[in-house]
């Protein structure tokens, strides 16, 4: 089978999907004609029409708000963000309400809300946000962050099949830098279970979506010039978070450095090392460490980004500190 990028392994998942269940169907902003912002839904009206790929009003609370109707209705939406960093105009209806409609009034609420996210493109600071830990603490919501194309496909369709309303993050630097052959069949990956993209015995790097290539980029690094065996977690689940692999990586390793391009106050770092305190803190050989973004908006100009965001370089030298104590 010929390779397939990590965009393209979406789109196949949402065809996939849609091709399976008449339910399914997908809405948001120039999704239809237009195929998207960065042409994910491309090629789906002509396929499937328009009564099943909507064109939107630029009303992300609109959207949001209908998807969830029609989800009530026995349908399985799939809500397009033209940018995740517009998300913020849903909050409300997210959290307040599709997050607590099957606590509330019993009312069901498959729906998926997806859309791209993160930096290293130089978008500046309405276009490169990951807004996923105002997200993650909210029971009703379930959060997803692929890194690979792989998991891209399988996650996406795990995701329409919830029950409940998924956050979808797909990170733009990724939509057309990673590829890979989709495995054969129905390929499903299950939501909260991580995945150890590289194994190894000094020391563990737990991470998520475009840091995970840095991370495996740094444990490349220390391997050849340090003689460090560093294993690499990728979440890929980070509401629910899967603690049996958090704890077993840090009981192996005994050293562990958690990485997020997220900002570091509030971000899903600190609430890793919580639970890593609470229940392997006996394992430990030294503290958890983290490498997340500086706290500030993030700029456009490449060097500024560069700096505030974290490098390769950073999480190898964040690792040698770990690895001394």
């Amino acid at each position: 089978m010929a390779e397939i990028t990590y965009l393209e392994a979406i789109r196949e998942a949402l065809i996939e999907e849609m091709e399976r269940d008449v339910n399914v169907f997908c809405l948001g902003e120039d999704i239809g004609r237009y195929g998207g912002a960065f042409k994910v839904t491309d090629g789906l009206i002509d396929r499937f029409g328009e009564a099943r790929v909507l064109d939107t009003p630029i009303s992300e609370v609109g959207i949001v708000g209908a998807a969830a109707g029609a989800a009530h209705m026995g349908m399985r939406p799939i809500v397009e963000m033209q940018f995740i960093d517009f998300i913020a105009n849903a909050y409300d209806m997210l959290t307040n309400y599709v997050a607590t409609s099957r606590y509330r009034a019993l009312l069901p609420c498959p729906m998926v809300v997806r859309g791209p996210s993160g930096g290293y493109v130089r978008g500046g600071p309405f276009h490169s946000q990951n807004p996923e830990a105002g997200f993650i603490h909210t029971p009703g919501l379930k959060v997803v962050y692929p890194a690979t194309a792989e998991d891209a496909k399988g996650l996406m369709k795990a995701a329409v099949r919830d029950d409940d309303c998924v956050l979808f993050f797909e990170h733009k630097y990724l939509y057309r830098r990673v590829k890979a052959e989709m495995p054969a069949g129905d390929h499903v990956v299950p939501i909260g279970k991580a995945r150890v993209a590289r194994g190894g015995r000094d020391l563990s790097i737990i991470t998520y979506a475009a840091t995970v290539w840095k991370a495996l980029e740094a444990a490349a690094t220390l391997e050849k010039e340090d003689g460090l065996s560093v294993e690499v977690v990728d979440l890929r689940s980070l509401a629910p978070l899967d603690d049996e692999a958090i704890q077993a990586t840090a009981r192996k390793t005994n050293r562990v450095l958690v990485v997020h391009e997220d900002t570091r106050t509030g971000g899903i770092a600190g609430e890793i090392t919580a639970r890593i305190n609470e229940t392997s803190f006996a394992w430990l050989d030294a503290p958890v460490l983290r490498v997340t973004a500086h706290d500030v908006p993030l700029p456009y100009a490449p060097q500024l980004e560069d700096f505030v965001l974290p490098q390769t370089t950073d999480i190898v030298r964040a690792a040698r500190t770990l690895a001394a104590y």
